[in-house]
């Protein structure tokens, strides 16, 4: 989006309107009608995407008669700030005459999407915009549609049927909005106003029945995603407050009623005139001030501790339920709510989008229990665990069977430590042992419950091997469940550093199974041919896992997906917002394989994600996929994608490369020589002092690549490539050539410079190649460029082991990029 002609059409010292400043991405997407009396009186009809006004010209303004079209003109870009003008625009400038806003609101996509603007960009090149407008006029579905007549510019803007519909409409009766300004909504006067959806709202009775909250799942680390919503995990109890006409009920998330044990807050609660429902955690914090479940806990016996409310969503409001309202709608009117009131012991609880992982360190330092991480555009789905909702916890917890225990020693008295289990189906597995977290009263509370439960058989199936136990273990009944801390599961499987937490007695020891993410599900029980991976609260249905992929090592499909289950946080920076080209292999390397780019989006899962782009070889758009997650690769592997291809853009700068590459193929001729090629290409890059970065292609050959920092376009790329190939070539001519066809370089290295064309692919950094030995794209050392380096070097088999001890090398490769001018002087004196 460019505001470059809006500018050139405006002098800004003689008129009062915006200047070409783009605005500032908000939660919501905004739209403007304009009255617009100059020449002639028209209207200007603005929809808000990537931080500017789209803008349509339309004569006889927008219709709430359903199916009547209005003709709409596309023009310039306009500024967010000219939502907000209106004046004069004084003689002798562009568009002089009065300006008014007619109306105003917001807007969103008519389709289910997890990124409405994108989804809404993705319509406007296709020529077929559907949305739902909220304005005070405008109300329910529209859609623009680009004609057919030659002129690009010329759509039209069609109301249609629905709710909101009307049966005649005169526009020019309807007064214009002086401004976008809202009236101050007064405590008590319940006019916090709901945003409206496609069909009229109906008065909600407000519920009687008890709220079950919706629940977050359990993910594993931190996935950065720019528009979601990070929140702090407070360790409390989830509450549900209920104002109904100044009476208050506070629940718990099972159903406890809270009311009389919390006066405190329901006193102030007691205060809100709304009618309302509000969902949030009850906490008590430390002198830190950090959440303290234990000093909760005790609070109704010691009633020590400051009882605090953190309000987080909002599910009903004045008549109105809210939970299918977006989350980002609700956290809008969360706010709005805040801003009538003064509590002391209430808070909005605060947020931020983007930069997860920067806010979950800075928890971890202080000694929060972790974070969430939420979707902001999910619904509220009562009574039921989503995978828009992840916490994501500092320290691991899981509930376990207390299976046996140690004998004490030392000093220690009734047992050492515990010995603990899980269910895997009906078998009961081993997974270490604990021995901190208990008092002298919980040790002897414990060894009470344990007289009762002794037997003389090993509960386990095998049994297992206790590392530094002196006598023999004391096994029982596995009956008795608690709670147990952790940092991490080992590669067996066996819990590192846990701590005792609790006993719990509302749980069969039956259902206690590991809760983490890494547990896999297997789908069939006959076989192991089918699992479901389980990522970052994604599931992934992966089949045929124990077909043989590549013949001669034995290597299967799912030696493929453990390797992009283990690596992934590698990869995905040089996935994300890429569109991929899905090179499948269904039956492994010397099965035939194929290209995939247009994808059919109603048989993917609905977090994934996809972008429309015109594509000129097809004349047509095409659905690319965007690889921005750890279940997306998964499900890319299972599809039969050995290797991964991302464009060299994204699409968000869909024109500009964020590197340069230049792809050695070799003919017929010794690695020696291509390794001799990269080093002179090193070479050069260090006489016209420009970052180079070599990787091998895990085939025969190497990529060289260049930093560019999404500067520069595609034509501009792949001249540069040229000339850097030019000067190889003129000093390697008998080993190199620039000669495309391959029958005229049959004993030669090719320096491919034309894969710096927009839509071409190649493998990513850490992508396994369809070739034996499953080899992996690695990124080097210049040191490492040598005689000694092989095509095999590098497989499926060693590269975890390199990255964990050598890193990701490839990160400047996204970094700041080159001053190309500067590169092509230096290139003139060579």
């Amino acid at each position: 989006m460019s505001l470059s002609l809006y500018k050139k059409k405006r002098n800004f010292a003689n008129t009062p309107e915006p200047d070409a400043a783009k605005g500032v991405k908000k939660s919501t997407l905004s739209f403007v009608v304009q009255r617009h009396h100059a020449s002639n009186l028209h209207y200007d009809f603005r929809l808000e995407m990537e931080g500017v006004l789209k803008s349509w010209a339309v004569p006889k303004g927008p219709s709430m008669v359903a199916g009547e079209k209005r003709l709409a003109v596309l023009v310039e870009d306009h500024p967010l700030p000219y939502g907000k003008f209106y004046g004069e625009i004084p003689k002798g400038n562009y568009g002089a005459g009065t300006v008014e806003i007619w109306d105003a609101g917001t807007y969103r996509t008519i389709e289910e999407s997890s990124n409405e603007e994108k989804t809404l960009l993705a319509q406007l090149y296709k020529g077929d915009v559907k949305f739902i407008i909220n304005g005070n006029y405008l109300q329910g579905e529209f859609a623009l549609v680009r004609m057919n007549d030659g002129e690009r510019k010329n759509w039209l803007l069609i109301k249609k049927k629905d709710g909101f519909a009307q049966n005649n409409f005169n526009i020019e009766s309807l007064p214009p909005l002086k401004s976008t300004n809202k009236k101050k909504v007064k405590p008590g006067s319940k006019n916090i106003a709901v945003p409206k959806k496609a069909q009229p709202l109906k008065e909600d009775p407000f519920p009687t029945e008890v709220i079950k909250p919706m629940l977050a799942k359990l993910g594993e680390t931190v996935i950065d995603d720019t528009d979601w919503l990070y929140e702090v995990k407070y360790d409390g109890y989830r509450a549900i407050a209920k104002i109904n006409n100044g009476k208050v009920e506070m629940f718990s998330r099972n159903g406890n009623n809270f009311t009389n044990t919390y006066q405190l807050l329901v006193s102030e609660l007691a205060t809100i005139q709304e009618n309302i429902i509000l969902d949030g955690e009850m906490v008590i914090e430390n002198k830190k001030g950090v959440s303290d479940f234990q000093l909760l806990q005790n609070y109704s016996k010691t009633k020590q501790g400051v009882l605090k409310y953190y309000i987080f969503d909002l599910l009903y409001l004045n008549g109105h339920s809210t939970v299918s309202l977006t989350l980002k709608e609700r956290k809008e009117l969360l706010e709005m709510f805040f801003k009538n009131y003064n509590f002391k012991n209430i808070y909005n609880s605060a947020f931020q989008i983007g930069d997860g992982k920067t806010l979950f360190n800075k928890l971890s330092v202080k000694g929060y229990e972790g974070i969430i991480a939420k979707d902001p555009d999910s619904r509220y789905l009562l009574g039921r665990r989503s995978e828009a909702w992840l916490k994501i916890k500092v320290t691991m917890m899981q509930e376990v069977v207390i299976c046996g225990y140690t004998l004490p020693q030392n000093s220690r008295k009734y047992f050492g430590s515990l010995i603990l289990g899980l269910y895997d189906g009906k078998v009961l597995k081993y997974i270490g042992n604990c021995g901190t977290g208990f008092t002298e009263v919980s040790l002897k509370e414990l060894h009470t419950f344990f007289e009762k439960l002794k037997t003389t058989e090993c509960p386990f199936i095998i049994q297992p091997k206790l590392a530094g136990t002196k006598g023999k273990p004391v096994w029982l009944k596995p009956n008795l469940v608690c709670n147990v801390k952790f940092s991490e599961w080992t590669q067996n499987e066996h819990m590192r550093v846990p701590v005792f937490m609790g006993i719990r007695t509302d749980k069969k020891a039956e259902e206690v199974i590991n809760e983490t993410i890494k547990t896999t599900e297997k789908t069939n029980s006959q076989s192991e041919k089918e699992k479901t991976i389980i990522i970052a609260g994604k599931k992934v249905k992966c089949t045929n896992i124990t077909k043989v992929y590549w013949p001669e090592q034995g290597y299967t499909k799912g030696d493929l997906l453990n390797y992009y289950q283990t690596i992934y946080k590698y990869l995905l920076p040089y996935l994300k917002n890429r569109p991929q080209s899905l090179n499948r292999h269904p039956n492994g390397i010397t099965g035939h394989n194929f290209y995939q780019k247009d994808m059919e989006v109603k048989q993917l899962p609905d977090w994934i994600k996809t972008v429309k782009l015109y594509s000129k070889s097809n004349n047509s758009y095409i659905n690319y996929l965007l690889c921005n997650d750890a279940a997306t690769l998964i499900l890319m592997a299972n599809m039969g994608c050995i290797e991964i291809n991302p464009w060299h853009s994204t699409f968000m700068n869909v024109d500009e490369p964020d590197y340069m590459i230049l792809d050695l193929d070799p003919g017929n001729i010794s690695f020696v020589d291509v390794v001799d090629t990269a080093l002179v290409i090193q070479e050069i890059c260090t006489e016209i002092q420009i970052p180079s970065y070599c990787k091998t292609s895990g085939a025969t050959g190497l990529h060289i690549y260049i930093p560019l920092g999404a500067k520069y376009n595609y034509a501009e790329v792949k001249i540069f490539a040229e000339l850097l190939a030019v000067i190889t070539h003129s000093r390697l001519p008998h080993t190199t050539s620039i000669e495309r066809s391959v029958a005229k370089r049959p004993d030669k290295i090719y320096i491919d410079f034309l894969q710096n064309r927009k839509g071409q692919t190649i493998a990513a950094p850490y992508s396994i190649r369809p070739k034996n030995f499953a080899t992996v794209s690695t990124p080097l050392l210049w040191k490492e460029v040598n005689h000694k380096l092989t095509p095999e070097k590098f497989t499926i088999k060693n590269t975890e082991k390199r990255l964990q001890k050598m890193g990701d090398l490839w990160q400047p490769v996204l970094k700041k990029g080159i001053i190309l001018a500067k590169a092509l002087k230096l290139i003139e004196k060579l």
